[in-house]
Protein backbone atom coordinates (compact mmCIF):
# COMPACT_ATOMS: atom_id res chain seq x y z
CA UNK A 1 0.00 0.00 0.00
CA UNK A 2 2.68 2.41 0.85
CA UNK A 3 3.48 2.85 -3.12
CA UNK A 4 0.17 4.26 -4.03
CA UNK A 5 0.60 7.10 -2.19
CA UNK A 6 2.90 8.21 -4.95
CA UNK A 7 0.53 7.13 -8.16
CA UNK A 8 -0.40 9.61 -10.03
CA UNK A 9 -3.78 10.29 -11.43
CA UNK A 10 -2.79 8.64 -14.66
CA UNK A 11 -1.09 5.97 -12.98
CA UNK A 12 -4.34 5.01 -11.05
CA UNK A 13 -6.45 5.37 -14.18
CA UNK A 14 -4.57 3.18 -15.71
CA UNK A 15 -4.80 0.47 -12.58
CA UNK A 16 -8.20 0.48 -12.41
CA UNK A 17 -8.95 0.42 -15.98
CA UNK A 18 -9.73 4.22 -16.13
CA UNK A 19 -9.52 5.91 -19.90
CA UNK A 20 -7.07 8.22 -19.45
CA UNK A 21 -7.07 11.33 -21.03
CA UNK A 22 -5.10 14.87 -21.76
CA UNK A 23 -5.93 18.17 -20.48
CA UNK A 24 -7.62 19.82 -22.80
CA UNK A 25 -7.17 23.70 -24.06
CA UNK A 26 -7.85 26.51 -21.80
CA UNK A 27 -6.98 27.57 -18.40
CA UNK A 28 -6.66 25.11 -15.39
CA UNK A 29 -9.69 25.23 -12.44
CA UNK A 30 -9.34 27.07 -8.85
CA UNK A 31 -10.23 24.81 -6.58
CA UNK A 32 -10.14 26.23 -2.84
CA UNK A 33 -9.40 23.26 -0.34
CA UNK A 34 -10.68 23.96 3.37
CA UNK A 35 -9.58 22.06 5.87
CA UNK A 36 -10.30 23.34 9.22
CA UNK A 37 -12.15 21.76 12.34
CA UNK A 38 -13.41 23.05 15.35
CA UNK A 39 -13.94 20.07 18.17
CA UNK A 40 -13.01 16.87 16.73
CA UNK A 41 -9.70 16.47 14.90
CA UNK A 42 -9.44 14.08 12.40
CA UNK A 43 -5.83 13.24 11.41
CA UNK A 44 -6.96 12.79 7.57
CA UNK A 45 -7.40 15.62 6.95
CA UNK A 46 -3.97 16.68 5.61
CA UNK A 47 -3.39 13.64 3.67
CA UNK A 48 -6.68 14.53 2.44
CA UNK A 49 -5.44 18.12 1.42
CA UNK A 50 -2.42 17.21 -0.04
CA UNK A 51 -3.72 14.31 -2.14
CA UNK A 52 -6.48 16.20 -3.86
CA UNK A 53 -3.60 19.15 -4.26
CA UNK A 54 -1.13 16.25 -5.93
CA UNK A 55 -4.42 14.55 -8.16
CA UNK A 56 -4.71 18.28 -9.80
CA UNK A 57 -1.38 18.82 -9.87
CA UNK A 58 -0.51 15.82 -11.70
CA UNK A 59 -3.49 15.66 -14.11
CA UNK A 60 -3.30 19.35 -14.78
CA UNK A 61 -7.00 19.72 -14.31
CA UNK A 62 -7.11 22.37 -11.23
CA UNK A 63 -4.76 24.62 -9.35
CA UNK A 64 -5.74 24.12 -5.54
CA UNK A 65 -5.15 26.73 -2.93
CA UNK A 66 -5.11 25.27 0.77
CA UNK A 67 -6.41 26.82 3.67
CA UNK A 68 -7.23 26.03 7.18
CA UNK A 69 -9.45 29.09 7.92
CA UNK A 70 -12.11 30.67 6.48
CA UNK A 71 -10.91 33.75 4.88
CA UNK A 72 -11.44 33.56 1.26
CA UNK A 73 -14.89 32.25 2.13
CA UNK A 74 -16.10 35.72 1.10
CA UNK A 75 -16.75 37.34 -2.27
CA UNK A 76 -15.66 40.94 -0.74
CA UNK A 77 -12.25 42.27 -1.79
CA UNK A 78 -9.15 40.88 0.17
CA UNK A 79 -5.98 42.81 1.03
CA UNK A 80 -2.24 41.26 0.54
CA UNK A 81 -3.18 39.63 -2.72
CA UNK A 82 -5.33 36.88 -0.77
CA UNK A 83 -8.09 35.04 -2.95
CA UNK A 84 -11.85 35.05 -2.33
CA UNK A 85 -14.33 33.02 -3.58
CA UNK A 86 -14.68 35.23 -7.33
CA UNK A 87 -11.91 33.70 -8.03
CA UNK A 88 -12.55 29.73 -7.04
CA UNK A 89 -14.51 27.49 -9.60
CA UNK A 90 -15.44 24.74 -6.59
CA UNK A 91 -14.75 24.78 -3.27
CA UNK A 92 -13.82 21.42 -0.75
CA UNK A 93 -14.90 21.19 2.93
CA UNK A 94 -13.36 18.47 5.05
CA UNK A 95 -14.05 20.66 8.05
CA UNK A 96 -15.75 20.06 11.40
CA UNK A 97 -18.20 21.94 13.96
CA UNK A 98 -19.28 25.70 13.44
CA UNK A 99 -16.44 27.47 11.33
CA UNK A 100 -16.11 31.44 11.99
CA UNK A 101 -18.20 32.49 9.53
CA UNK A 102 -20.51 36.02 9.87
CA UNK A 103 -23.61 36.33 8.45
CA UNK A 104 -21.93 37.98 5.06
CA UNK A 105 -19.40 35.21 4.50
CA UNK A 106 -22.47 32.84 5.09
CA UNK A 107 -24.79 34.32 2.27
CA UNK A 108 -21.47 34.64 -0.21
CA UNK A 109 -20.82 30.99 0.04
CA UNK A 110 -24.38 29.77 -0.51
CA UNK A 111 -24.55 32.54 -3.20
CA UNK A 112 -21.30 31.39 -4.52
CA UNK A 113 -22.86 27.59 -5.48
CA UNK A 114 -26.65 28.02 -5.52
CA UNK A 115 -26.39 31.67 -8.03
CA UNK A 116 -23.05 31.69 -9.36
CA UNK A 117 -23.26 28.15 -10.46
CA UNK A 118 -19.62 26.92 -8.76
CA UNK A 119 -19.10 23.42 -7.21
CA UNK A 120 -19.04 22.25 -3.63
CA UNK A 121 -17.46 18.68 -2.23
CA UNK A 122 -17.47 17.59 1.07
CA UNK A 123 -15.65 14.87 2.73
CA UNK A 124 -16.69 13.00 5.92
CA UNK A 125 -16.66 15.82 8.48
CA UNK A 126 -18.20 18.39 6.19
CA UNK A 127 -21.41 16.89 7.32
CA UNK A 128 -20.72 17.91 10.97
CA UNK A 129 -19.87 21.10 10.00
CA UNK A 130 -22.34 23.91 10.71
CA UNK A 131 -24.77 21.57 11.80
CA UNK A 132 -26.93 24.25 13.40
CA UNK A 133 -26.87 25.84 10.10
CA UNK A 134 -30.30 25.13 8.44
CA UNK A 135 -29.32 26.51 4.99
CA UNK A 136 -25.78 24.94 4.99
CA UNK A 137 -27.59 21.37 5.54
CA UNK A 138 -29.79 22.06 2.94
CA UNK A 139 -26.72 22.65 0.40
CA UNK A 140 -24.79 19.71 1.45
CA UNK A 141 -27.59 17.31 1.68
CA UNK A 142 -27.75 16.03 5.12
CA UNK A 143 -25.58 16.29 8.76
CA UNK A 144 -24.09 13.95 11.17
CA UNK A 145 -26.24 12.05 13.17
CA UNK A 146 -23.98 9.30 14.78
CA UNK A 147 -21.64 6.91 13.58
CA UNK A 148 -23.24 4.21 15.21
CA UNK A 149 -20.83 1.37 14.06
CA UNK A 150 -18.06 3.28 14.79
CA UNK A 151 -14.68 2.56 12.36
CA UNK A 152 -15.75 -1.37 10.81
CA UNK A 153 -16.04 -2.85 7.75
CA UNK A 154 -18.43 -0.85 6.23
CA UNK A 155 -20.60 -3.14 3.62
CA UNK A 156 -21.20 -0.81 0.80
CA UNK A 157 -23.55 -1.17 -2.37
CA UNK A 158 -22.61 1.21 -5.28
CA UNK A 159 -25.85 2.18 -6.44
CA UNK A 160 -24.82 4.13 -9.83
CA UNK A 161 -21.89 2.81 -11.11
CA UNK A 162 -22.41 5.20 -14.18
CA UNK A 163 -21.81 8.42 -12.08
CA UNK A 164 -17.84 9.10 -12.73
CA UNK A 165 -15.20 7.86 -10.13
CA UNK A 166 -18.27 4.91 -8.65
CA UNK A 167 -16.91 2.01 -10.93
CA UNK A 168 -13.83 1.38 -9.68
CA UNK A 169 -15.32 0.15 -6.70
CA UNK A 170 -17.44 -2.32 -8.11
CA UNK A 171 -21.10 -3.38 -7.48
CA UNK A 172 -20.05 -3.82 -3.82
CA UNK A 173 -17.56 -3.39 -1.94
CA UNK A 174 -16.10 -3.34 2.05
CA UNK A 175 -13.98 -0.71 3.53
CA UNK A 176 -12.82 -0.27 6.56
CA UNK A 177 -13.87 3.05 7.52
CA UNK A 178 -16.28 5.67 9.75
CA UNK A 179 -19.52 6.03 7.99
CA UNK A 180 -22.18 8.81 9.53
CA UNK A 181 -25.32 8.19 9.61
CA UNK A 182 -27.24 10.83 8.17
CA UNK A 183 -30.23 13.09 8.99
CA UNK A 184 -32.48 16.09 7.27
CA UNK A 185 -31.27 13.81 4.50
CA UNK A 186 -34.19 12.71 1.24
CA UNK A 187 -34.12 11.27 -2.05
CA UNK A 188 -36.75 13.93 -2.90
CA UNK A 189 -33.41 16.12 -3.66
CA UNK A 190 -30.40 14.08 -3.74
CA UNK A 191 -28.78 11.34 -5.93
CA UNK A 192 -27.19 8.19 -3.65
CA UNK A 193 -24.39 7.00 -5.44
CA UNK A 194 -23.32 4.46 -2.53
CA UNK A 195 -25.18 3.31 0.66
CA UNK A 196 -24.54 0.70 3.63
CA UNK A 197 -25.62 -2.31 3.03
CA UNK A 198 -28.56 -2.75 5.52
CA UNK A 199 -28.98 -6.29 5.62
CA UNK A 200 -25.01 -6.63 7.07
CA UNK A 201 -25.71 -4.08 9.59
CA UNK A 202 -26.33 -4.22 13.51
CA UNK A 203 -29.90 -2.48 13.42
CA UNK A 204 -30.21 -3.41 17.10
CA UNK A 205 -27.46 -0.61 18.08
CA UNK A 206 -29.37 1.99 19.94
CA UNK A 207 -27.82 4.32 18.14
CA UNK A 208 -29.04 3.37 15.44
CA UNK A 209 -31.90 6.69 14.95
CA UNK A 210 -33.09 6.03 11.10
CA UNK A 211 -36.00 3.22 10.61
CA UNK A 212 -36.06 3.36 7.05
CA UNK A 213 -32.54 1.09 6.81
CA UNK A 214 -31.18 4.26 4.17
CA UNK A 215 -27.58 5.01 5.20
CA UNK A 216 -26.68 7.19 2.16
CA UNK A 217 -22.74 7.48 1.83
CA UNK A 218 -22.03 8.98 -1.21
CA UNK A 219 -24.24 11.44 -3.16
CA UNK A 220 -24.45 13.98 -5.83
CA UNK A 221 -26.55 16.69 -6.13
CA UNK A 222 -27.79 20.12 -7.69
CA UNK A 223 -28.14 22.96 -5.69
CA UNK A 224 -29.38 26.07 -7.47
CA UNK A 225 -26.94 26.47 -10.51
CA UNK A 226 -24.79 24.72 -8.23
CA UNK A 227 -22.66 21.07 -8.03
CA UNK A 228 -22.50 19.33 -4.58
CA UNK A 229 -21.04 16.09 -3.96
CA UNK A 230 -20.70 14.41 -0.22
CA UNK A 231 -19.06 11.57 0.55
CA UNK A 232 -18.74 10.58 4.33
CA UNK A 233 -15.88 8.02 2.81
CA UNK A 234 -12.04 9.20 4.49
CA UNK A 235 -11.87 8.96 8.27
CA UNK A 236 -9.22 6.56 7.79
CA UNK A 237 -6.49 7.99 7.02
CA UNK A 238 -4.47 5.32 4.44
CA UNK A 239 -8.30 4.93 2.80
CA UNK A 240 -7.17 8.34 0.81
CA UNK A 241 -3.94 5.92 -0.72
CA UNK A 242 -6.26 3.37 -2.01
CA UNK A 243 -6.39 4.14 -5.85
CA UNK A 244 -10.65 3.86 -5.84
CA UNK A 245 -10.81 6.43 -3.83
CA UNK A 246 -8.18 8.86 -5.44
CA UNK A 247 -9.94 8.18 -9.02
CA UNK A 248 -13.85 9.12 -7.04
CA UNK A 249 -12.21 12.09 -5.75
CA UNK A 250 -10.94 13.16 -8.63
CA UNK A 251 -13.81 12.30 -10.91
CA UNK A 252 -16.51 14.26 -8.33
CA UNK A 253 -13.81 17.05 -8.73
CA UNK A 254 -13.89 17.05 -12.05
CA UNK A 255 -17.79 16.70 -11.96
CA UNK A 256 -17.98 19.72 -9.02
CA UNK A 257 -15.80 21.95 -11.65
CA UNK A 258 -18.16 21.21 -14.41
CA UNK A 259 -15.46 19.11 -16.50
CA UNK A 260 -17.69 16.26 -17.25
CA UNK A 261 -21.65 15.74 -17.21
CA UNK A 262 -23.68 13.37 -14.54
CA UNK A 263 -27.17 12.89 -14.04
CA UNK A 264 -28.05 13.99 -10.65
CA UNK A 265 -31.90 13.17 -11.81
CA UNK A 266 -33.03 11.91 -7.54
CA UNK A 267 -34.69 8.70 -7.74
CA UNK A 268 -35.66 6.15 -5.12
CA UNK A 269 -33.45 3.13 -3.56
CA UNK A 270 -32.42 0.12 -5.81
Amino acid sequence: MMLVRFLGPLAVAAAIGLPVLAQGPGPKKQLLVVGEEKGYRHAAVTRAMVTIERLGRESGLWDTVIRTDTEALTKQKLEYNARNLDTFDAVVFYTGGSLEMDDQKRADFLSAIRDDGKGFVGFHSAAITFTDWPEYVAMVGGAYDEHPWDTFSAPVIVEDPAFPGMAPWGSAFTLTDEIYQVKSFSRTDTRVLMRLDASRLDLSNPRVHRKDGDFAVTWAKSYGKGRVFYSTLGHVEANWDRPEMQAMVTEAIKWALGVVEADVTPRPMR
